[in-house]
């Protein structure tokens, strides 16, 4: 079976500073991974490569067993890659408009949109939020309505940076039990983290960034 993702050599520099330099990097379909290294490792630069939202330089790079580009960011990748940040950016309007946004931008008909956004809410347990502004939310809430964002986009790879940490208690738990349900429906998911229980959940692979080097864990 072909991979998700595979690349023959990414390397990202800035200026003289080597950040990574990476060779037969490979995600499974329909896969659980966590990006672990310290501080600085690179981490969040290497989701933001793979979501064309930082250059990089890659030789060989397939998408669902198609040659694509990263430079120019190729129109595959623009549809079935999704990134959220640590801190989502939300516009200010309701948490229905929020998650729909990338479904209206695709020219989707209104009716199928918002049984769609209606479906996200409930999976990501937002329903009562529906017409809240985000300005309102707790930072457990945000992440919900940016994950049933990304999620409502059907996304082929979902790239998420520390999803959980600025939640604790309930909102991080919430948020935790959300991670396994996007593999079950085909999304291959990367998430840059420290967080022990995410490295922990089953059936997640641990990929550590070491002096620009990627190990398998």
């Amino acid at each position: 079976m072909n991979p998700m993702l595979s690349i023959d050599r990414l390397t990202k520099r800035y200026g003289g500073h080597l950040v990574f330099d990476l060779r037969a990097f490979e995600l499974e379909a329909a896969r659980a991974y966590v990006l672990t290294g310290m501080n600085g490792a690179g981490k969040s630069t290497l989701l933001r490569v793979l979501a064309g939202l930082a250059p990089a330089d890659a030789e060989g790079v397939r998408f669902a067993g198609e040659p694509v580009r990263l430079a120019p960011y190729a129109a595959a990748l623009r549809r079935d890659i999704v990134y959220v940040h640590q801190h989502p950016v939300m516009f200010s309007t309701s948490v229905a408009a929020n998650i729909g946004y990338g479904l209206k931008a695709r020219g989707m008909a209104r009716e199928e949109a918002a049984r769609l956004v209606d479906e996200a809410m409930r999976w990501a347990g937002v329903e009562h939020l529906h017409a809240s502004r985000p300005a309102t939310l707790s930072g457990g809430e945000k992440q919900r309505v940016a994950l049933a964002r990304a999620k409502v986009l059907h996304p082929r790879l979902l790239l998420l940076d520390e999803p959980t940490a600025s939640l604790d208690g309930e909102a991080r738990e919430q948020v935790l039990a959300l991670i396994p349900s996007l593999t079950l429906a085909g999304s291959t998911v990367v998430m840059a983290c420290h967080d022990r229980d995410l490295i922990n959940l089953p059936d997640v692979r641990r990929l550590k960034l070491r002096e620009g080097q990627l190990e398998e864990k």
